[in-house]
C-alpha cells in the first residue's frame, strides 16, 4: 500500500525546505521537494551601480556570505575587463578556503551528524574504551578516559534535568542508528569541540574583511591594505596570526574531522549505495594564476561534468558550455514573459515572483502544478549535482594526484569500491575529504602571498581600473564561483553603467529544484528514490540523504499563516541580513 509522508520543515539546515515522499513497502517510490521560501534580491540589485551590487547580494546567505560577493565581483569585473593583482586573488582564496572549513566542519557536526549519532546511547558508554577508539584513530589531545568521562557526567546531567537543550528531538534509538555507545560519545565530544574551534576559523574574514559575516570585498581587488608596520593596515602581527589560525584549521581537519569521518563511515557501509545521483558538474575553482585563465590546471579545483557516473570521460565546460544553462520554472512560483514552459538563460533571466499564484499547501502539494520556490536550471537540457562530491568525482576523473591520493585512501580504509562515491555516504565523505585538500592548500595561498610581500608586491587592487569612467558603458559577465555547497554562477547585465539584470544560478538551486519540463528530477527528489525507510513516522532516511548535501533555502521574504494567508511582505533590503 502507497503512503505520502511530509517532513516540513525539514531542520538543521539553512531556510524551509519541505519534503512529500511516496512510500511503498518501506521503500520510496517518488518523491517531491519544495521550497516555501522566496528570494528576490535579484530585483533589489537593478538600477545599482555594479561596484555596489557585491554588498547586497552577499546577504542572500548568512553562512556563504563570501561565497555571493566574491560570484559577484567576479562577475562585475569578467564584464569591463579587470584582472586583480596576485595578493588580492590569494586573499579571496584564503577566505574562500576558510570557509570551506568552517561551513564544513558545521555542517557536519552540527547539521548532520546526529543524522548518524545517538547521543543519548552515549550515556552508555564506557569512557575508558571511548578514549581507546579516539586514540586508535588519531593522535588529538582530547582523548583520555577522565575527558571523556566528564563529558558523560555533563550529559547526564541534562537529561536529568529533563531539559536537552540542543540534543532535544533528536531520532534517538531510531533502528538505522548503528554506532556502538563508544563511537557515539566519542562523536558528541568532538560536536561541542567543534563549537569551539569555529569561531576561530572565521576570525580570517575578519581580519581580511573587517568583519563576520558579511565581510568586505572590492570589484578590482580587497580593500585591506598590506602595510607591515601600521597598525591599521594588514601589517605583521595580523598576518601571523592568519597562518596560526590556517594551521589550526589544519590540525582540526586532520585529527578530528576526517578521522571522525571514517570511522563513523565504517558503521554504515550500506549507505554507499543509497541516495545517488548520474550527472556531476564543477566549475573550478581556487586559482593561481588569476581568475579568468582559461588553463585549468592552474586552478586547484578543476572544472568538468561528469555523464551518467561514467569517470572515464570528463566533458569539458568552458564558458561557451556554461551559456547553454538555462533556468525553467514550470513547476516553480514564478512567471516568465514569453513560454512559461521555455528556459531562460540567465543573462536575459527573469526572477517575476507569482503573487497571485497558488500560495505552500499545508497538508499535500499539488504537484500537478507548480509547487516550489526554486527555480530549475539544466546544463545542455540536464539535470547537475554540484557540491563537495562533484568536486572530487570530476577532479579524481582528471587524474589530479592529491585527489586520487585521499580518495584511494579512504576506499581502502573503508574496504568499499569506488561506486560506494555514488551515494549518500560517499557525498559526507567527499566534504571531508576535500576540507584536507583545502586545509593544505590555504597555507600554500598564506606563503604565496607573503613571498610576495617579501618580493616588494604590496598591490592589493587594479587602481587603474577603480574609476568607472574607464569602464565600458554595456556589457556582460558571469562570476563562478564553488562554494562550499557547489557550483555557484551571478550574472550580471550593465547597460549605461548601471546594473541592468542580475541572476544568481546557487548550488541548492542546482540541486534541489522541482521537475523540469521533461519530468527530468533534479537530484535531491532523485537521490531519495528507493530509499529504505524503517518507520514512516521517524524518517530519519529522508533527512539522512537530504542534509547530505547541506542544503541552503535562504532568505525569506514573505511569512503565511497555517492558512496560506500573507501576513507580511518585507520591502526593505535592510530588515534582511541573513
Amino acid at each position: 500500500m502507497s503512503n505520502r509522508i511530509v517532513v516540513d520543515p525539514i531542520t538543521r539546515i539553512e531556510g524551509h525546505l519541505r519534503a512529500e515522499v511516496e512510500i511503498s513497502d518501506g521503500t520510496i517510490k517518488d518523491a517531491f521537494l519544495s521550497s516555501t521560501m522566496v528570494r528576490g534580491l535579484e530585483n533589489i540589485v537593478k538600477g545599482r551601480n555594479p561596484k555596489d551590487v557585491w554588498a547586497f547580494v552577499q546577504r542572500t546567505c548568512g553562512v556563504c556570505t563570501a561565497s555571493h560577493a566574491i560570484a559577484s565581483v567576479r562577475a562585475v569585473e569578467d564584464a569591463v575587463g579587470i584582472h586583480v593583482p596576485p595578493n588580492a586573488e590569494m586573499v579571496r582564496n584564503m577566505m574562500l578556503g576558510a570557509l570551506y572549513l568552517h561551513d564544513h566542519v558545521v555542517h557536519f557536526y552540527h547539521l548532520h551528524a546526529f543524522d548518524w549519532v545517538d547521543v543519548i546511547s552515549g550515556l552508555n558508554a564506557d569512557p575508558v574504551k571511548t578514549s581507546q577508539l579516539a586514540q586508535s584513530i588519531s593522535d588529538w589531545p582530547k582523548s583520555s578516559p577522565g575527558y571523556f568521562s566528564d563529558l558523560q557526567k555533563r550529559l547526564k546531567k541534562f537529561v536529568e534535568s529533563g531539559q536537552l537543550g540542543i540534543f532535544a528531538n533528536g531520532y534517538w534509538g531510531h533502528p538505522a542508528m548503528k554506532l556502538p555507545p563508544e563511537a557515539n560519545l566519542m562523536a558528541t565530544a568532538h560536536y561541542l569541540e567543534a563549537l569551539e574551534w569555529q569561531k576561530e576559523i572565521v576570525k580570517v574574514h575578519a581580519i581580511f574583511g573587517g568583519k563576520n559575516p558579511h565581510p568586505n570585498f572590492l570589484v578590482g581587488g580587497m580593500a585591506c591594505a598590506i602595510n607591515t608596520d601600521d597598525a591599521s593596515g594588514l601589517n605583521a602581527e595580523r598576518l601571523a596570526l592568519v597562518q596560526k589560525l590556517l594551521q589550526q584549521g589544519k590540525e582540526f581537519v586532520d585529527k578530528v574531522y576526517v578521522p571522525d569521518i571514517l570511522a563513523i563511515a565504517g558503521f554504515y557501509k550500506d549507505w554507499g549505495a543509497i541516495g545517488g545521483f548520474h550527472n556531476f558538474m564543477a566549475f573550478g575553482d581556487f586559482p593561481m594564476a588569476g581568475y579568468g585563465n582559461t588553463d585549468m590546471s592552474t586552478y586547484k579545483f578543476g572544472s568538468g561534468v561528469i555523464l551518467n557516473r561514467d569517470l572515464s570521460k570528463v566533458h569539458e565546460l568552458d564558458l561557451e558550455n556554461l551559456k547553454t544553462v538555462e533556468e525553467y520554472v514550470n513547476n516553480s512560483w514564478y512567471d516568465y514573459s514569453g513560454d512559461p514552459n521555455g528556459g531562460k538563460q540567465p543573462w536575459s533571466g527573469e526572477t517575476k515572483i507569482n503573487y497571485s499564484g497558488p500560495k505552500p499547501p499545508y497538508e499535500f502539494l499539488d504537484v500537478d502544478k507548480k509547487y516550489s520556490y526554486i527555480k530549475t536550471p539544466r546544463w545542455k537540457g540536464l539535470p547537475m549535482e554540484v557540491g563537495p562530491l562533484s568536486r572530487m568525482l570530476v577532479n579524481y576523473a582528471l587524474g589530479r594526484e592529491d585527489f586520487k591520493e585521499v580518495v584511494d585512501s579512504a576506499l581502502s580504509k573503508l574496504q568499499v569500491p569506488a561506486e560506494a562515491l555514488f551515494s549518500t555516504l560517499g557525498r559526507t565523505a567527499a566534504r571531508a575529504l576535500e576540507s584536507q585538500l583545502v586545509a593544505n592548500w590555504n597555507l600554500e595561498f598564506y606563503d604565496t602571498l607573503i613571498n610576495n610581500i617579501k618580493n616588494g608586491d604590496n598591490r592589493m587592487a587594479a587602481m587603474e581600473k577603480w574609476d568607472p569612467k574607464t569602464w565600458p558603458k554595456d556589457g556582460k559577465g558571469v562570476g563562478r564561483l564553488e562554494a562550499p555547497r557547489g557550483g555557484l554562477s551571478h550574472w550580471i547585465v550593465i547597460k549605461d553603467g548601471k546594473t541592468e539584470n542580475y541572476q544568481q544560478v546557487v548550488p541548492s538551486t542546482w540541486n534541489a529544484s522541482p521537475r523540469d519540463p521533461k519530468g527530468q528530477r533534479s537530484p535531491y527528489e532523485e537521490v531519495l528514490i528507493g530509499t529504505p525507510v524503517a518507520d514512516p513516522k521517524l524518517p530519519l532516511e529522508i533527512i539522512r540523504t537530504i542534509h547530505s548535501f547541506d542544503p541552503c533555502i535562504a532568505c525569506a521574504v514573505h511569512l503565511y499563516d497555517e492558512k496560506g494567508q500573507m501576513i507580511k511582505e518585507v520591502n526593505d533590503i535592510s530588515v534582511c541580513t541573513v
